[in-house]
């Protein structure tokens, strides 16, 4: 899985706790040492940028919004060795300078993250160019639809631009995939048909075909180049350029990636752990140290899994009996699973009906929050489905970040590819998750903070980042919300949904599971839906570890929480603790724990 913002994802771990102890916003620029470690992460972060168009552009930089990134592993080389050489230079300048608390926490996140991308850099090849997840065939369409502003001539020019080099840059992720494939690392044999199915969901329309409709990027261009204030003539010249390019370098790149797609799928096995690979169970606990910041073993993560599903089957059966439900959880699942009350139809009314209970969910609580939250973030936040050429592949939610600048809101997308697989009962924590108070409260105001370096503005860290998310599902109960028992077990299928994935993630990559086990487990212990339970399985198998991160950093934040409740006893405020926890933007867990018990030292 080839992130598009290679330079800029970070993995955070630990600083000495007298740094974590100050405000990650105080200004940094204390002495000459602070301002100059201030200007060196500056240019280490454009020099990061200068290398990924992509970058510029989720900053809403335009600098070079006409360009791709490089994905060659050439470039991975090179990128990883220019952070190894920044960290070297850090060190030799600032190791020993007299920098402010809030400075030094800096440095130290920095020589962390650097230390943790060079151990996990030699397993790069291991990760999958294309899957259903987060595969390159539907990534480009997105970033053009999703990300690629267009307010300007120029900028659809630089859109046109995109298309046309588009075909070399999908030729180069094809590349990289073939040479992976003959060193074995293939994704699962059933991964391929969503990876064809969504190339040609993306040839589909015209110019491609005669099918009557635009295909989803020229609609796109069209509709971005019609908000133009520019002459009719203007304006068909450059939907003529995007038309071409369409033609002349998309389409046949797409056809030459379904043709790869179909040879490598002829190769691929049905095994989906990665435990197949010559060093995977290193690449695996690689993986869970990265995404828990724990050392945390593979069976440890299976053990927590098992006890915290035994828990939330305890908190469902108080539901069924509050309910008046007679029977035992296996049958209350079953009736919680097959109640076709809990589903909207098929079609274009159905997800209109989803959208407008969302949101109305999110005006609800909105009211709350400064009950709750010391700061809130400025960016709005929207409500969108999947677009429906990636919408059969694609995770059932996720959250996109707002645009530094202002230019571009958060966003929450929605999959409502199959209304069945989207109950009603699981919106009210879908939405809190993520949208209020959950990714975009957290995300929003990290993107927001002032006067830190922006490898810590726009990094991601999955436990603090999901374990907000899934923190914040049963924070919103706290708050007065889930009217609807049925709701309230709505939150509870999502929280089993999260303790589940440890058991599985760890079932499929470490104890050589099949898919059917990791399908059948599910079936027997969730109310989840038959077709949302395969698509679940499905993306652990080709995102290892990654779901471990959840239920993980959301037990972490509730025992932290607790600890200082118990610490500080009526000097205890839960405004205060947010802010403790969201004001340093995403920190590993062990950094997180020093952070509330510095909190604690100074309240009490």
């Amino acid at each position: 899985m080839r992130p598009l913002l290679l330079a800029t994802t970070i993995l955070f771990l630990a600083a000495p706790a007298a740094a974590l102890a100050q405000p990650a916003t105080a200004a940094m620029a204390e002495s000459p040492a602070d301002a100059e470690l201030a200007a060196f992460f500056d240019a280490y972060d454009k020099a990061s940028l200068a290398r990924s168009p992509l970058g510029q552009s989720y900053r809403g930089i335009k600098t070079d919004q006409d360009k791709w990134d490089d994905n060659s592993d050439a470039e991975d080389v090179r990128r990883h060795e220019l952070g190894q050489q920044a960290l070297a230079e850090m060190r030799a300048r600032f190791a020993t300078a007299p920098l402010s608390p809030a400075s030094r926490l800096s440095y130290r996140l920095f020589e962390k993250q650097m230390a943790r991308r060079d151990s996990s850099f030699r397993y790069r090849g291991y990760d999958y160019v294309f899957d259903q997840m987060n595969g390159a065939q539907s990534r480009y369409p997105a970033f053009l639809i999703n990300i690629h502003r267009v307010t300007s001539k120029a900028d659809a020019e630089a859109y046109a631009a995109r298309l046309e080099r588009l075909g070399a840059a999908l030729d180069q992720d094809i590349a990289e995939s073939e040479t992976r494939a003959k060193a074995g690392v293939l994704p699962p044999k059933w991964v391929f048909p969503f990876v064809i199915s969504d190339a040609r969901n993306t040839l589909t329309g015209a110019p491609f075909d005669g099918s009557g409709s635009d295909s989803p990027l020229l609609a796109d261009f069209k509709a971005k180049v019609g908000k133009l204030d520019l002459p009719t003539a203007e304006k068909d010249a450059l939907i003529a350029r995007a038309t071409a390019a369409l033609k002349t370098s998309v389409q046949p790149a797409y056809e030459r990636l379904i043709a790869a797609m179909t040879r490598q799928e002829a190769m691929a096995g049905t095994v989906d752990g990665v435990w197949r690979f010559k060093e995977g169970a290193a690449f695996y606990q690689a993986n869970l140290a990265s995404y828990t910041t724990t050392d945390m073993t593979a069976e440890q993560i299976h053990k927590l899994g098992l006890e915290q599903v035994a828990r939330i089957h305890g908190e469902m059966m108080g539901i069924a009996r509050a309910t008046g439900f007679k029977g035992d959880l296996k049958a209350f699942l079953a009736f919680m699973r097959d109640n076709k009350s809990f589903v909207l139809p098929e079609g274009e009314a159905g997800k209109a009906e989803y959208l407008r209970r969302a949101n109305a969910f999110l005006d609800e609580l909105r009211p709350k929050l400064p009950q709750y939250f010391a700061n809130l973030p400025k960016a709005p936040v929207v409500v969108k489905a999947v677009e429906p050429f990636r919408e059969k592949s694609a995770g059932k939610a996720f959250y996109q970040s707002p645009a530094e600048d202002g230019s571009r809101p958060g966003t929450v997308y929605v999959n409502l590819y199959s209304m069945a697989d989207m109950p009603t009962i699981e919106i009210e924590p879908l939405i809190y998750h993520e949208g209020l108070p959950g990714h975009h409260l957290e995300r929003a105001n990290s993107t927001e903070l002032k006067n830190v370096p922006a490898f810590r503005k726009f990094g991601g860290f999955t436990a603090y980042s999901e374990g907000w998310g899934l923190y914040t599902e049963k924070l919103a109960k706290e708050m007065g919300q889930y009217q609807d028992p049925y709701n309230d077990f709505g939150r509870l299928q999502l929280e089993l949904h999260r303790a589940i994935r440890l058991v599985v993630d760890s079932g499929i990559h470490a104890k050589r599971w099949s898919r059917e086990q990791a399908v059948q487990y599910l079936l027997d212990n969730s109310a989840e839906p038959a077709g949302g339970i395969q698509k679940a399985v499905e993306r652990y198998a080709v995102y290892p570890g990654q779901a471990t991160a959840y239920m993980v950093g959301r037990l972490k934040i509730f025992e932290l929480r607790e600890k200082a409740r118990a610490a500080l006893g009526d000097k205890f405020d839960i405004r205060a603790f947010h802010d403790v926890v969201l004001k340093t933007g995403a920190v590993p867990l062990d950094v997180l724990e020093e952070n509330v018990d510095a909190w604690i030292a100074a309240t009490r």
